[in-house]
């Protein structure tokens, strides 16, 4: 699995995202109280971007329908889906975030 450095960490605003462009698909860095997490940047309920979506805690909020994600897990909370979000495994070195892709 090829580890990409995608950002700095400065880059990221406190609890908030910001999106990033690697091979024709979005990833969604969200950086929180809890860490650094990378998401597919796509609900699983409407097929909507997350990136406009609140960042709070250790989950992002669907800014369309307000499903709650956990950022750790990919985990929906809620009843309008099941589908977990996809999520990428983080390391932080020397100031810049790498996300391991398939």
């Amino acid at each position: 699995m090829p580890r990409r450095a995608l950002a700095a960490v400065a880059d990221l605003p406190e609890s908030g995202s910001r999106a990033v462009d690697v091979d024709g698909r979005s990833i969604l860095l969200c950086r929180t109280s809890a860490g650094i997490f990378a998401v597919e940047n796509m609900c699983s309920h409407a097929f909507s971007r997350l990136d406009e979506g609140k960042v709070k805690g250790p989950h992002i909020f669907c800014p369309l329908h307000g499903i709650r994600f956990d950022l750790r897990t990919g985990v929906p909370n809620g009843n309008l889906t099941r589908r977990l979000l996809t999520t990428y495994k983080v390391s932080i070195e020397d100031g810049d975030v790498f996300v391991d892709l398939p």
